[in-house]
């Protein structure tokens, strides 16, 4: 009797193992993924969420807490000209940023994907830049900038042009930024040259054979086959113009005469400056809003200009079934 019921717990525990294993096999993928599911939690949809809250209250740094409703967005929209002012003038550093920013990067990416010795190197020489801090960055610039030793006003100086105070003339100020913003191309750069390493040959030897030129080739295959990669550049580079601070901040502090008050420069004041929180996040959804709608937008035109090269099989094998049957009714 002994022996059965011995051999029968020993039944009961080899047919639970399966199912032990089953269970921690499944856990398995949620305890990897756990440290970054808690930082994500804990220091981003955290602070996201106390910051819509707060956004609809006086929040002093030091002082009592009220509640005031709209009255953030209301006031912002309403009694601020300081809203306004900043709103356009990082409208402006976006119209001009953002253009400029997709066509250096991919017109250094295409540099890179030629074959010479060294493209290494240069490939190295090229991203540097985009690990320098931004306070060294804006020390560079600064340097480079001044009006009385600036390196940029010598070399205009060797061919006779006497070059402006650029950081404090407000007809240059906006423009120096924006040259100062375009250094830092590396991570661009890069995922243009892997969307361009991405193209096959076979589409350049086909346009070749039909007669078409390098620069037919550039418009007719190279831009069509990397637009996804257009598509994710032109949104980072949106948010970027958007959150655009450092420099600023650093260069200039917004003038002179606040040409170069950027939004982001706005709220950061309200909020360290001013000790207005409340009002501050307000700011920051509206300018979450600014950018949500803006990304919407281009989705929504990328379905114009943007093509996959899945979809594009897709298209021939559909052309060519209809090409068939039309054969066929013939």
């Amino acid at each position: 009797m002994a022996q059965t019921y011995l051999h029968n717990a020993r039944e009961h525990t080899a047919a639970l193992k399966p199912l032990r294993k089953r269970r921690w096999g499944g856990a398995a993928p949620y305890l990897f993924i756990f440290p970054w599911i808690f930082g994500f939690v804990v220091f981003t949809l955290g602070p996201l969420l106390f910051s819509l809250i707060i956004s609809f209250f006086d929040w002093p740094i030091v002082g009592k807490v009220t509640f005031i409703g709209l009255d953030n967005y209301i006031e912002m929209f309403t009694d601020d000209p300081m809203f306004w002012k900043s709103l356009f003038v990082t409208l402006k550093f976006a119209v001009l940023f953002v253009p400029l920013n997709i066509m250096i990067a991919l017109g250094l990416a295409m540099l890179l994907n030629q074959k010479v010795r060294g493209s290494a190197i240069f490939r190295t020489a090229f991203y540097l830049p985009s690990v320098i801090s931004g306070v060294a960055l804006a020390m560079i610039w600064s340097w480079v900038y001044s009006g009385d030793y600036g390196i940029l006003n010598y070399f205009l100086s060797l061919f006779g042009v006497q070059g402006p105070d650029w950081l404090n003339d407000t007809r240059w100020s906006l423009v120096a930024m924006v040259v100062a913003s375009l250094w830092g191309q590396g991570s661009m750069m890069l995922i243009f040259l892997a969307g361009l390493k991405g193209i096959p040959k076979d589409l350049y030897e086909s346009a070749s054979i039909d007669g078409a030129g390098k620069i037919r080739q550039f418009f007719s295959v190279t831009i069509p086959m990397i637009t996804p990669t257009i598509l994710f550049n032109l949104i980072t580079s949106i948010i970027a113009a958007f959150q655009q601070l450092t420099l600023a901040l650093l260069l200039t502090g917004g003038g002179p005469l606040k040409s170069t008050y950027f939004y982001a420069m706005y709220m950061y004041e309200n909020a360290f400056k001013y000790f207005k929180m409340g009002y501050s996040a307000a700011n920051a959804w509206f300018m979450f809003l600014i950018v949500l709608v803006l990304t919407f937008l281009v989705f929504k035109s990328s379905e114009a200009w943007v093509f996959y090269e899945g979809e594009m099989k897709k298209n021939s094998r559909r052309d060519k079934r209809k090409s068939r049957k039309g054969v066929q009714a013939g």
